[in-house]
Formats: C-alpha cells, sequence, structure tokens
C-alpha cells in the first residue's frame, strides 16, 4: 500500500472493515497494518505452535551409584548410561552417601570421574562432582552427531 498518517491509516480500515494492527511498535515510525485481527492472532497462534514443536526438549535420565558399588553393577549402569546418551538424552550420575558411608567421600569422587572417562566417546562432563548435601552430582551431556 504505502505509508500514511495514522487517521489516514484509520480511515482505509475502516472504509475496508478490517483492523489497524501495530505490527512492529519499537520501529520508527511505528509499523501498521491494515488486516484482520482474529486472522493475525491465529497466524501468529500457529507460528508460535511450529517453533514450540520444533524446539528441542532436554530430557534427564539419573543414574544412582552407592560408594562401594561393585564391578558388575558399575558395569551394567554404565551401559545404561551408554544407552541414554546415544539416545540424546543427559546423564544425572550421583554417588549416595547413606548414614555414615559419607566417609567414602574420595571413594564415590573417583567413581564418578570414572564412570565420566568410561563416557567419554559417547557424551562429555558437563559438571563435574560436587558434593550436594548427601549426594555427590555429576551431568553428562551427549556429544552431537
Amino acid at each position: 500500500m504505502g505509508v500514511y498518517p495514522i487517521q489516514k491509516a484509520k480511515q482505509i480500515a475502516a472504509e475496508l472493515e478490517l483492523d489497524l494492527v501495530e505490527i512492529s511498535p519499537n520501529a520508527n515510525p511505528p509499523v501498521c497494518k491494515v488486516i484482520d485481527y482474529k486472522k493475525f492472532l491465529y497466524e501468529q497462534k500457529k507460528r508460535d505452535k511450529a517453533i514450540k514443536a520444533n524446539a528441542t526438549k532436554v530430557v534427564l535420565k539419573e543414574i544412582r551409584f552407592g560408594p562401594q558399588t561393585d564391578e558388575h553393577d558399575y558395569e551394567f549402569k554404565k551401559k545404561h548410561a551408554e544407552k541414554f546418551l546415544n539416545e540424546g538424552a543427559k546423564v544425572k550420575a550421583y554417588v549416595f552417601f547413606k548414614g555414615r558411608s559419607i566417609i567414602f567421600k574420595e571413594q564415590g569422587e573417583i567413581l564418578l570421574l570414572r564412570l565420566a572417562q568410561d563416557l567419554e566417546e559417547y557424551g562429555k562432563v558437563e559438571q563435574l562432582p560436587k558434593l550436594e548435601g548427601k549426594r555427590m552430582i555429576m551431568f553428562i551431556t551427549p556429544k552431537k552427531k
């Protein structure tokens, strides 16, 4: 159409029985369009829905260890972590200290660092082992394919 002063734009919208919709309020001068407002809202909702559908959802899987997890259990849980990382999920591995087992903090940290080293080809460590209360937590994110 063209560039019109606000009064002329309102008059054109009224003649066409449509609405004057402000598209870009931050522009100087503000950008407006003469369109059907309901249709505009519908299109905007449709666009937002498409953007939301394309957004990737981050899945977080947890793997729990004890400070004295034996070799077989470790291997079993490591295979699960590999599977989760291959599926594109983040892995939250943690060692849970019950009662007096908190004295084995070093063992828990060694266990988590060993897991990180074993899973190096599937994912990278996002957060190194950190003690939070009775848990020592570590996050591993999958490597991009």
